[in-house]
């Protein structure tokens, strides 16, 4: 399988030098990396143009900033346009351990063996700066998730994960079309692996390992919300209700209001964030973007 490393990146010069080092020092080398530059402002393109590429690699830029939702859909298209059969997705804050390409292809394999066809897309390991598990990217496992471990596999069915070192097949993405790049950030890539994994489940591979730097070991929660970072929140409310459209699961919608209400129990949300919490909720119901295919690309 050829693969491309997918890395979207915006104005985080110096963590991107340690995600493209880690991708140049994979035990099995990735065919190419595509790095899509976010409309970034600070030397980012500088240090792109003048440094010395150990692998194949490409870099596009956008016009605009489109988010991570809007990066990573154009690095698919990218990489589909290229011919490649695996578009390993990553964010500019993720710097994969050696071998992690390598035990991805292997749980691909081992999977494909045991299925009888490829899984959709395969995950590995995010663990946080201290080796811990990263606790904002946990992969979402199907019901009989075990089955495979008791058969003695290195890998376990899984119906979401994060885009912090996913890899996705080119299969997967002619058959459920593109990410949906107008949510711009947040649950973009819980909404397209669940979308992948209708199709087929994908495989979470606790031997490959890539690690998040992330600042804090911190998951998605309401009960942090502020007026600083009540704009992510803003979107990740209303995509979350424009998925449970599109995956035709309503009950998602009565599932995201239980999470806030018991997330923010306790906490001192200021009334008026929590009413821009609902109204992007309300967004969220008519929110519904157009489902891309390869056809568009």
């Amino acid at each position: 399988m050829k693969v491309a490393a997918v890395v979207v990146t915006f104005n985080r010069r110096e963590l991107l030098e340690k995600t493209i080092a880690g991708l140049e020092a994979q035990t099995r080398p990735v065919d190419k990396i595509l790095v899509i530059n976010n409309a970034s402002t600070d030397d980012t393109r500088e240090y792109l143009l003048g440094r010395e590429w150990k692998r194949p690699h490409a870099v596009i830029t956008s016009v605009n900033n489109t988010g991570g939702a809007g990066g990573f859909t154009l690095g698919i298209e990218e990489a589909y346009k290229r011919g490649f059969a695996g578009f390993w997705l990553m964010d500019d804050d993720t710097v994969p351990q050696p071998e992690a390409l390598e035990e991805l292809l292997a749980g691909l394999d081992a999977a494909t063996k045991r299925r009888g066809a490829m899984p959709s897309f395969a995950c590995s390991s995010v663990l946080w700066t201290d080796g811990r598990m990263c606790e904002m990217n946990s992969p979402e496992t199907v019901w009989d998730w075990v089955r495979p471990l008791i058969d003695g596999e290195n890998h376990v069915d899984v119906k979401s994960c994060s885009f912090v070192s996913c890899l996705v097949t080119r299969e997967g993405v002619e058959e459920v079309g593109l990410p949906y790049r107008e949510y711009f950030i947040w649950y973009d890539d819980s909404e397209y692996t669940t979308r992948l994994s209708k199709f087929r489940p994908g495989i979470y591979v606790p031997s490959s390992k890539v690690d998040h730097l992330l600042a804090e070991n911190l998951g998605v929660n309401y009960g942090q919300v502020n007026e600083s970072n009540i704009w992510k929140f803003e979107y990740g409310v209303r995509n979350q209700v424009s998925a449970a459209w599109s995956l035709r699961n309503p009950a998602m919608v009565a599932q995201i209001g239980e999470s806030m209400l018991k997330q923010m129990r306790g906490r001192q949300i200021p009334l008026p964030l929590k009413l821009r919490l609902v109204k992007a909720g309300l967004k969220g119901l008519v929110f519904h973007p157009r489902k891309r295919t390869v056809a568009d690309i």
